[in-house]
């Protein structure tokens, strides 16, 4: 089932925002057509620090690849084709090609990346400039300070 959300009246209200209804909108349509496979988790690790984990059992690191272009992260894997094919029994390990795609925030980089025990960890941090950063500002006083005009008079 498919929840529909109508985003219309905020657009009448809020300005500046249509980016962030668009990838509302857009997260709720691809959740749905997005397959299952590979399974990941998305740990928050400090305030600005997170880290993906994805189960890439059978993919060694050459089959792994991971790429940011404007604020998509996409980690594919593509199984190289092996000269002698296997005969399976029973086949569990699910291998098969793959490609997940994360939309991230204004300011998340991609710190780096790891394969361990057949997980693959994506460290990432938001990076907030200097200048998007909260300041204090000083509150002068004209009663502390002489005008300037009044130091010439003296």
């Amino acid at each position: 089932m498919r929840n529909n959300h109508d985003f219309s009246p905020f657009y009448r209200s809020a300005i500046g925002f249509d980016r962030l209804f668009s990838l509302l909108d857009n997260a709720s349509r691809t959740e749905q057509n997005q397959p299952a496979y590979p399974p990941y988790n998305i740990e928050l690790i400090e305030e600005n620090k997170y880290q993906i984990s994805m189960a890439v059992a059978g993919f060694s690191q050459d089959e792994l690849h991971i790429e940011v272009e404007q604020n998509t992260l996409s980690v594919s894997g593509k199984k190289l084709t092996e000269t002698n094919k296997k005969t399976f029994l029973y086949q569990g390990i699910a291998a098969r090609n793959f490609e997940r795609r994360f939309q991230l925030a204004d300011h998340v980089k991609v710190i780096t990346a790891r394969l361990e025990n057949g997980l693959l960890h994506i460290e990432l941090e938001r990076e907030v400039p200097e200048t998007m950063k909260p300041r204090k500002i000083a509150i002068e006083s004209t009663e502390s300070k002489p005008f300037l005009t009044e130091a010439k008079a003296s």
